[in-house]
């Protein structure tokens, strides 16, 4: 029994730290940059959970709760390129790509939430995510110095959904670690101006 609430403590700390600061797309508070963390692709294209990610943020944008989309995924080989992917997708669905900022190393949440504070200097947004990774990406964006509210991308409870739930509960002990130690990310680098440049754009028009 002990056990079992050490393992699942991680998981329920998050819930904590989280759960008064998750909305949906009507009652977000509004903020300048919306991040969308991806998810997988299949030929070349989002998967349908990050279509569904980023057809929540489409709608973040057309509605105006956000001025920018930083996209963050996984470009660690050529053949490989999530953040593009991401942005033909946005710009498909009718957000400017000039209003699309792309991180080429968002390896895993903490990366992500650690480069957009440090490397794009996000200091508040919206994440976009589904619903079962929605806390955990709050939890490290607001443990790497982003203030954050989270919008949950709602799924049909298929086996992805499960699998991603259980994921979550395995996940949580790294996140906890993350949260507590703040390591280094995979890859710093340089800063950017991608999202400063965005915003200035979008105060043009």
């Amino acid at each position: 029994m002990l056990g079992c609430v050490l393992a699942l403590a991680p998981a329920t700390w998050i819930h904590a730290v989280a759960d008064s600061r998750l909305r949906t797309t009507a009652d977000v508070p509004a903020r300048d940059v919306a991040v969308v963390f991806g998810a997988g692709l299949h030929k070349g294209r989002p998967t349908p959970y990050l279509a569904h990610r980023l057809d929540t943020a489409a709608e973040l944008y057309r509605t105006g709760k956000v001025k920018v989309v930083l996209v963050t995924g996984d470009n660690s080989r050529a053949e490989y390129d999530e953040p593009d992917a991401m942005r033909a997708y946005l710009t498909e669905r009718g957000v400017p790509d000039g209003r699309i900022v792309s991180d080429y190393a968002g390896f895993d949440t903490w990366d992500s939430c650690v480069r957009a504070k440090k490397i794009f200097g996000v200091d508040r947004a919206v994440l976009v995510t589904q619903g079962f990774h929605i806390r955990r990406a709050v939890t490290l964006c607001r443990a790497a110095g982003v203030d954050s509210y989270g919008v949950g991308v709602a799924e049909p409870h298929d086996s992805v959904w499960y699998y991603g739930g259980v994921r979550e509960l395995v996940a949580a002990g790294k996140g906890a670690a993350d949260a507590a130690f703040k390591p280094h990310p995979t890859f710093l680098g340089r800063e950017e101006t991608g999202v400063t440049d965005a915003l200035a754009s979008a105060g043009d028009h």
